[in-house]
């Protein structure tokens, strides 16, 4: 399996890129990264150094891919943070570039414009972009609670509005939605739910809360959804899958009490993940 990743790059932690390659691998897929910027850390250190990509930057790599003809063996395409709005249309070619090769690849879209914490953190545009080209030209996305409210335009505070918000944004293009972190009313206190709708059902699961946030953990959620969505085809199964093994790495980081995810040290539970966690169906999205 060949994934190409479009996503950011620091040289020291474990977000977009520097996650998701490397969760990927070891789940034994290639991958083909792709870097939109490339930073000394997180910029949520307060303070970070390096540069966003050139969209002719990224063409030129592009070009050199078709060069070797090697985008009939993409499966899919993944794409995480836009460093800037005009990045996205490069993007958006290349997709349309390998479903001409491979007309079974799929297009995974994680809409990276900002959290509950915060609000929008992305440039002026990026969120924009997103929400008018990028999420509809996809088959599979991945919000947080945010971002699905962002690109609904809806309120999510209820299991109701929850399935609403879904059926808003499948309406817009994507066949499937992994919402990677969600509180409702329904929720127990101390929990987070995670959630992915199809085209037939809406599916959940539920974890403890690690008392904080954690950089990278939706970056690294999409890359596991992804590869164990592809090897099964199944939204339950691969929720499933992708839950158990985030939820292992984010508690050894919490006792670690490290400020980055402990990837190296927990690889083990990307492939052999130490708890599982119950899959329901809680409604019909048709």
């Amino acid at each position: 399996m060949n994934i190409l990743s479009f996503q950011s790059h620091v040289a020291y932690g474990h977000v977009g890129n520097s996650a998701a390659a490397f969760i990927m691998q070891r789940l034994g897929v290639e991958v083909w990264p792709v870097n939109t910027v490339s930073f000394s850390n997180h910029p949520g250190y307060g303070g970070f150094s390096g540069h966003v990509a050139k969209p002719d930057d990224i063409a030129t790599v592009i070009e050199g891919l078709v060069n070797l003809d090697v985008l009939k063996r993409c499966d899919a395409v993944l794409s995480g943070y836009v460093g800037a709005p005009d990045i996205g249309p490069v993007i958006l070619d290349v997709v349309t570039a390998v479903r001409s090769a491979n007309p079974e690849a799929l297009y995974c879209c994680d809409p990276v414009i900002g959290d509950g914490g915060s609000g929008i953190y992305v440039r002026p545009g990026v969120a924009e972009f997103l929400r008018d080209k990028g999420v509809p030209a996809a088959d599979i996305v991945t919000p947080n609670q945010f971002e699905l409210e962002y690109l609904s335009a809806s309120k999510v505070a209820t299991r109701g509005d929850l399935v609403a918000a879904l059926r808003r944004l499948r309406d817009s293009g994507p066949k499937l939605v992994l919402v990677t972190s969600l509180v409702t009313a329904e929720a127990p206190p101390n929990s987070v739910d995670i959630v992915v709708c199809d085209d037939t059902r809406v599916y959940l699961t539920r974890t403890p809360r690690l008392g904080r946030e954690f950089n990278g953990a939706g970056d690294a959620m999409t890359a596991l959804f992804l590869v164990h969505y592809l090897r099964s085809r199944s939204a339950p199964q691969a929720l499933a899958a992708c839950v158990a093994s985030i939820f292992g790495v984010l508690r050894r980081t919490a006792e670690a009490g490290s400020r980055e995810l402990v990837l190296i040290e927990a690889q083990e539970e990307l492939v052999r993940p130490s708890r599982s966690f119950s899959v329901e169906a809680i409604a019909s999205i048709d």
